[in-house]
């Protein structure tokens, strides 16, 4: 049974990377790697309905996992999509690009970007698999799983939707967002994420299987780390005057009233 979920498993690989290899070759064409930041979550997707179709676990769960997976998925996908389109490539791989050379970074930027990104959502993807695999009949965990879903995407979904709010006033430009979810945390959309995580390693603990919940710390791991939290904070101290007054009286992460 374990060596099945396996073979699934490395077979997702296969198929988030023939997705992003398609990406990779419009990349070139547009001499844009940035565009692949909308697909991360359309990968979840496709990966979701990939093992709905090779798994036969508690049937409740696996079309929760799947409702819940492509909602979160779709809607990161279509906001980044929205937000990036017609936009130059985003700084971060053009000072790659200048980097490593324009004339050989279409290729280097196969392995950087698009094989690198691909091998982390099919890392993370394991709670999506194990959750709709397992056959452990429904349970409280699984309620537990939709109520942190609920709460991760609420933060996620709408701390975008106030802060591209926020953004359309031009007299915010150079301004703090700090009201509704960003009064609680400074960044309402990572908790959220990483809740939203939280929720698909409890559908996995739910369905019986527990070395998934290593994905989620992963995920976790990222956002405060690595492409989250601590990477965009240190361009918002540079570019906010007012951020240095924000950090102190607000949570960086998780949710809680701020300082008076």
């Amino acid at each position: 049974m374990l060596s099945d979920f396996l073979v699934i498993y490395l077979k997702g690989f296969l198929v988030v990377m023939a997705m992003l290899t398609l990406v990779w070759l419009v990349s070139i064409k547009l001499v844009n790697a940035s565009i692949v930041d909308p697909f991360w979550g359309l990968g979840f997707v496709l990966l979701t309905v990939y093992y709905f179709l090779n798994s036969s676990g508690d049937d409740v769960r696996r079309i929760l996992v799947l409702v819940l997976s492509s909602i979160w998925g779709l809607r990161l996908f279509g906001y980044l999509f929205w937000r990036n389109v017609g936009k130059p490539e985003d700084y971060r791989y053009a000072q790659f690009r200048k980097q490593y050379g324009a004339e050989r970074y279409w290729w280097f930027s196969f392995f950087q970007v698009f094989l690198l990104q691909g091998f982390l959502l099919w890392m993370i993807s394991a709670p999506l698999l194990a959750g709709q695999y397992f056959t452990n009949p429904f349970n409280v965990f699984d309620g537990l799983a939709c109520a942190c879903w609920i709460i991760g995407f609420s933060f996620e979904a709408g701390g975008d939707y106030q802060l591209v709010k926020f953004k359309s006033n031009a007299a915010n430009k150079g301004k703090v967002l700090n009201t509704g979810f960003w009064k609680y945390t400074r960044h309402p959309n990572y908790f959220g994420d990483a809740c939203v995580w939280w929720g698909f390693a409890l559908f996995s603990v739910a369905a019986g299987s527990y070395w998934p919940i290593l994905s989620s710390v992963g995920m976790t791991f990222l956002l405060l780390k690595v492409s989250g939290v601590s990477l965009l904070e240190r361009n918002l101290k540079k570019s906010k005057p007012q951020y240095e007054e924000y950090i102190r009286k607000t949570p960086s992460f998780f949710p809680w009233f701020p300082k008076s």
